[in-house]
């Protein structure tokens, strides 16, 4: 006798329409979710120190020394006697104009002195031989007129005589074209056999002296009222005499080896761009700035007392306003609203909104919600605490100041 078996009018198993049964009546019940883990933050305790503050500008080299070579007569140019980028020596001779021209003037100027200083000559015998015959009334009184003022005539005519051949000297001296100062030299404007005269036209070449080289930059008027403003509130101290010391950085990033200082402030706004020129000098011995590159200018020497200093991905912006993160005394976060100052490094001057000894999230504060729970992990090392000496301070948005 086989075993029993049922089935439904559908020709499907009992036991199949059972599981089916059972499958719909867990169709209306949510599915158990795990618990949500509170986010893992870092956590730093806030300091207030005095920090040194470094300004960034956009600076360019200057020739501390630039002269213009210039013809100073008018004559044919016969030799350039200099490399063109070379650096040349005060009293390298750097051009030779055509001397005949210039020799012969002097020759003839030469001889117009000696007729001159024959006239004047005989003249001076006249009167010797006059004067004791008209004590003795020899001769007349006209006589005597006549001898002295010929004397006074040909001596004045022997010292224009003279002037005439120190003007053709100094012409014939300036057909050698020297440097006056040791420096780096420019293109030849004018080639051997070119007529050259003297003004703008007879303008050669250039020097420029390489050593010490100038470091321009610009502060605008905004910088200029936001710095005086930060120092009358205290938030800001400039070394005594404002005797900042200033480094340059090249276009690779590399830092130049020799610090220098400021040496000029202009006294007036430029009308044009509304800031005023910033200008310091240093030492390059070795000729490693050339004038004309673009640089950046750190100075150094002002600092900040009593600064709080916060990384900068510790803050976070809002809609309306810069916020942080802060911790009450149950561990809770809190948002709190920060003024914020220049950039310094990786890190943010906070000019209000924190006090020294409260603790806010660095890292995940963009997880965090108000009074939410949190897995809290101590910041390795608290950037406030010098972290970022010797950075260069940036203006908000990471603009160089």
């Amino acid at each position: 006798m086989g075993g029993v078996k049922f089935s439904s009018g559908f020709g499907l198993p009992v036991a199949s329409l059972l599981g089916i049964c059972v499958l719909l009546a867990g169709c209306g019940k949510e599915p158990v979710s795990p618990a949500r883990k509170p986010p893992e933050v870092t956590v730093m305790t806030v300091t207030a120190r005095d920090t040194p503050v470094t300004f960034e500008f956009v600076a360019q080299t200057q020739s501390s020394r630039e002269v213009e070579i210039r013809a100073r007569v008018a004559g044919f140019l016969e030799k350039r006697l200099y490399t063109e980028g070379d650096v040349v020596k005060a009293g390298q001779t750097l051009f030779q104009m055509d001397r005949k021209p210039f020799e012969a003037a002097l020759l003839s100027a030469q001889g117009q002195l000696a007729q001159q200083q024959a006239r004047w000559e005989v003249a001076k015998a006249t009167l010797a031989r006059v004067k004791p015959l008209a004590a003795q009334n020899a001769v007349s009184k006209m006589d005597l007129d006549n001898a002295v003022g010929n004397e006074r005539e040909t001596r004045a005519a022997v010292l224009a005589a003279e002037g005439t051949v120190r003007t053709e000297q100094l012409n014939l001296s300036y057909t050698t074209i020297a440097s006056p100062l040791n420096g780096l030299s420019s293109y030849a404007k004018k080639q051997e056999g070119s007529y050259v005269t003297p003004g703008e036209s007879g303008l050669l070449t250039s020097v420029s002296q390489m050593d010490p080289m100038y470091v321009n930059f610009s502060l605008s008027e905004n910088e200029t009222l936001k710095y005086r403003d930060e120092i009358a509130a205290g938030h800001l101290i400039f070394p005594p005499r404002s005797e900042f010391i200033v480094e340059v950085v090249l276009a690779d990033g590399t830092v130049f080896p020799n610090k220098g200082k400021l040496n000029f402030l202009a006294p007036s706004y430029s009308q044009g761009t509304g800031t005023f020129l910033v200008r310091a000098v240093l030492a390059n011995p070795d000729g490693l700035l050339r004038p004309g590159q673009f640089v950046r200018a750190l100075a150094k020497g002002a600092s900040r007392p009593n600064a709080i200093l916060v990384p900068q991905k510790a803050v976070l912006e809002g809609a309306r306003s810069h916020f942080v993160w802060v911790l009450n005394a149950e561990g809770k976060p809190e948002q709190r609203v920060v003024e914020v100052g220049d950039w310094q490094g990786d890190n943010w001057f906070i000019n209000k909104g924190l006090r020294a000894g409260e603790r806010i999230v660095v890292d995940g504060a963009i997880r965090v919600t108000p009074g939410g729970p949190l897995n809290i992990v101590d910041a390795p090392g608290a950037a406030s605490t010098g972290a970022a000496d010797g950075q260069p301070a940036k203006a908000n948005g990471g603009k160089s100041q």
